[in-house]
């Protein structure tokens, strides 16, 4: 198989499924040789033999991304096997929906652990490695690429805890761009809107995004996303960095971040009882945020 990624190497976090497999199954078709990461190694194996039955180059690892030592061996299994890394995609998540105030110590940490973290462990160790590369004077054109949300971006009625994490993915991907650039790594982050496992646990998203049974096309497909993400990985996709992007069906959208306004300027301190008419200044000149999801 040979494509815009020929002859590099991926790894992919929760690629037993979803998503995470239909980005697996794009990178191979596309040439490159997949890590396929899931803690369920059935799941994974089956997603590997799919890809190497296509004649894909696939393998399974097993290494836990919330766990710091462990997320090395992901690397050093991917360096082994296929003599490189060149792209770290993460896209391993979990739900814990609940109201704020119905809201766990338990159910926060679990999504903190799942998505900040493990956005985290599996990068670092890899960009040890490229910069290690690239100080030794390796020509370097390595890609992290996050999975954020429109819950992230914009807020969502009852995932309090998954907003603020997705939301902090996006930041995390900002600093990486900034701060990883001069290694030769880019770092880009994709919002996708697609139909999973985690998305169709709602009777009512299931079916607003069940397949079409007429033949027409599957709007809500994950393996829509997957094309934008291989392209990013590419060679052609260094020109890129520091973007978080949305995609759903046929459609590739970049998330405009925040932006500080003109302000309102007094050139002293301000008084407490002064600060309502410079409110009234702010807010008729704003630009209003996207409506959280679910209001």
């Amino acid at each position: 198989m040979s494509g815009i990624c020929d002859s590099r190497v991926v790894i992919i976090t929760g690629a037993g499924g979803g998503l995470g497999a239909a980005h697996a199954h794009e990178f191979a078709k596309e040439g490159a040789s997949v890590v396929v990461n899931d803690i369920n190694e059935a799941a994974a194996q089956v997603v590997v033999d799919e890809i190497v039955a296509n004649g894909g180059k696939a393998i399974v690892n097993t290494s836990d991304i919330t766990n710091y030592d462990d997320a090395a061996n992901a690397v050093k299994q991917a360096i082994d096997a296929f003599g490189a890394l060149h792209i770290v995609v993460n896209n391993a998540g979990i739900n814990r929906d609940r109201m704020f105030a119905s809201l766990n110590e338990a159910e926060w940490d679990a999504i903190m652990a799942v998505h900040l973290k493990g956005h985290f462990c599996i990068s670092s160790h890899a960009v040890h490695y490229w910069r290690a590369e690239a100080k030794a004077g390796t020509p370097v054109a390595a890609r992290i690429i996050n999975t954020t949300s429109g819950a992230g971006l914009q807020g969502s009625i009852g995932q309090s805890n998954y907003a603020a994490a997705k939301a902090g993915i996006a930041a995390l991907t900002l600093n990486q761009a900034a701060e990883l650039g001069r290694y030769g790594i880019t770092a880009n982050a994709v919002a996708p809107a697609a139909r999973t496992g985690m998305t169709t646990a709602v009777e009512a998203m299931a079916t607003r995004m069940a397949k079409p049974d007429d033949g027409s096309f599957d709007y809500w497909a994950p393996d829509n996303v997957s094309p934008l993400l291989v392209w990013l990985a590419s060679e052609d996709g260094g020109k890129v960095s520091g973007r978080i992007f949305e995609a759903e069906g046929g459609k590739i959208s970049i998330a405009s971040g925040w932006h500080s306004t003109e302000g309102v300027d007094k050139g002293d301190r301000w008084q407490a009882g002064e600060i309502g008419s410079a409110m009234d200044k702010l807010l008729a000149a704003e630009v209003p945020a996207q409506k959280v999801y679910g209001t």
